[in-house]
């Protein structure tokens, strides 16, 4: 138990987190939309992560946690730079027209 919470009840949550960003990536064409399903899958891997990182009082999965969120804002950074020069060149940001880049 964590703070009166027993482990499973964060593991269904992180569990339905991460369902959730995959059904998003699988069925959306935005690309922000995909990035946040990113995210939100990264946030419920993280949660699981603090959760047991506390259950066992090692800090390692925090400091983990850490580096994921680090990469994850540059992972966003980059796609959001790259996003911006798509819609420049296509004037869309749906996922379906990227197959015109190839010509």
């Amino acid at each position: 138990m964590i703070n009166g919470i027993h482990i499973n009840y964060y593991m269904m949550l992180s569990t339905i987190l991460f369902i959730i960003g995959a059904i998003g990536v699988m069925s959306r064409r935005n690309t922000i939309i995909l990035f946040m399903c990113v995210e939100l899958m990264l946030n419920a891997v993280n949660l699981l992560l603090v959760a047991f990182s506390t259950l066992h009082n090692d800090s390692s999965g925090q400091v983990f946690v850490f580096f994921i969120m680090a990469v994850a804002a540059a992972e966003v950074a980059v796609g959001l730079a790259i996003l911006s020069m798509i819609y420049r060149n296509i004037k869309s940001i749906d996922t379906h027209l990227l197959g015109n880049l190839k010509n």
